[in-house]
């Protein structure tokens, strides 16, 4: 049997009702329309404010975050690492937002988590997306190369303020801080300021982690250079490896405004680029890498990689990653073989983490096969309970 077939270890800590549940939700899933129009059902009653809270907590929400604040997760947390050996990653999954008080309080968490990390060893990163700590819209002036107003650079060195806030303390602390990519139109400016971060907060190792999304056919181009740079300037490259999560947004505003899209061309061509970046990253000794998968075949690859490279299971450069309530039977298995995983834990009320609940489903369902792998393997522990 191969590594990720083992079921008993990928819902070990699933309960009959909670297996049942995430059957019935994956079935939902799976249905490419019920998606779409439940999406559109869900964010009018919520605008509404109808009564819905209580059953989106009871479904969807339970089985792909935390919890509505921090210490809600704990008890997950907990779980997954006394368990299941697998560690978390504390995800304030609120989007959207556009107000100064906003990014002061998506600042003001980020802070706590990293508080956190440091007292519970089952927590080894924080994380937070740009547009969390500064406007969407400034970003991506900034990336176009528009010149901003008085206004807009006061603005903007107050988000960089708390770029730099939070990695003073990370360092301190010594927790390395995943930050989330966004969409590619706003990506550039994101991408400078971390590289400047990364100069100066990773002289010893990796503290600042960036994100590549590698659906987009730029990125190991991307990674070649930042390489180059580190080298002349004497510092580490964190990085968190991914396949991409906004391909149909991107693809629509390509089309719409009439520019190449940056998306590769096929899945095939996505699968390449991301581990031609894994091959890449696992050959330099000054890089750390996160690799955020649900690929069976790309995890494979590192697990070969790191042996190629004499890379220990347990080495801190070299992690998994996973989205809570996804893919158990990579997270828990590569675990149980002493790999280092992290599952990303979302949280945050209920109401304001629909946006991402609703690009999960999203994603699932535009994503080839990855539903059906989880129902072929839940319908497999399903009758393995059974006999």
């Amino acid at each position: 049997m191969k590594l990720f077939d083992n079921t008993e270890i990928a819902f070990s800590l699933k309960s009959d009702s909670q297996l049942e549940r995430a059957y019935f939700l994956f079935r939902m899933i799976q249905n490419q329309p019920m998606v779409r129009i439940g999406s559109a059902v869900t964010n009018f009653a919520l605008k509404a404010h109808l009564p819905i809270e209580g059953l989106i907590r009871s479904t969807v929400f339970d089985h792909f975050c935390g919890g509505v604040t921090e210490d809600d997760c704990l008890p997950i947390i907990d779980n997954m690492y006394n368990n299941g050996k697998v560690h978390s990653v504390l995800d304030y999954s609120v989007e959207g937002k556009d107000e100064e008080v906003s990014f002061d309080g998506a600042l003001a968490k980020i802070i706590r988590i990293i508080n956190f990390c440091e007292e519970k060893q089952s927590i080894p990163f924080a994380v937070f997306k740009p547009s969390g700590f500064g406007r969407f819209a400034l970003y991506q002036k900034l990336s176009e190369g528009k010149k901003l107003t008085s206004k807009e650079e006061e603005e903007g060195n107050r988000v960089v303020e708390r770029f730099h806030k939070v990695c003073k303390l990370a360092v301190k602390k010594d927790v390395p801080l995943l930050i989330d990519a966004e969409e590619s139109w706003m990506q550039k400016a994101a991408d400078e300021l971390i590289e400047e971060l990364m100069e100066l907060y990773n002289k010893e190792k990796a503290i600042v982690f960036n994100t590549l999304q590698m659906y987009r056919h730029d990125r190991m181009n991307y990674l070649k250079e930042l390489h180059k740079r580190a080298k002349e300037k004497n510092f580490y490259i964190g990085i968190k490896v991914v396949r991409g999560a906004y391909m149909e947004k991107e693809r629509e505003r390509a089309e719409e405004k009439g520019y190449p899209s940056p998306i590769c061309t096929d899945k095939k061509a996505t699968d390449l680029n991301y581990d031609t970046a894994i091959k890449y990253m696992m050959e330099q000794p000054k890089m750390a890498l996160f690799a955020g998968t649900h690929n069976e075949n790309s995890s494979y690859l590192v697990m070969d990689l790191a042996k190629t490279h004499n890379i220990k299971v347990d080495d801190n450069r070299l992690w998994f990653g996973q989205l809570f309530g996804m893919s158990d039977h990579i997270s828990y298995n590569l675990a149980s073989e002493g790999y280092n995983v992290a599952k990303y834990l979302p949280f945050g009320p209920v109401r304001d983490v629909m946006p991402y609940l609703i690009r999960r489903a999203e994603e699932n369902t535009s994503v080839a096969g990855q539903t059906s792998r989880e129902l072929n393997l839940l319908k497999t522990e399903r009758k393995r309970r059974k006999l």
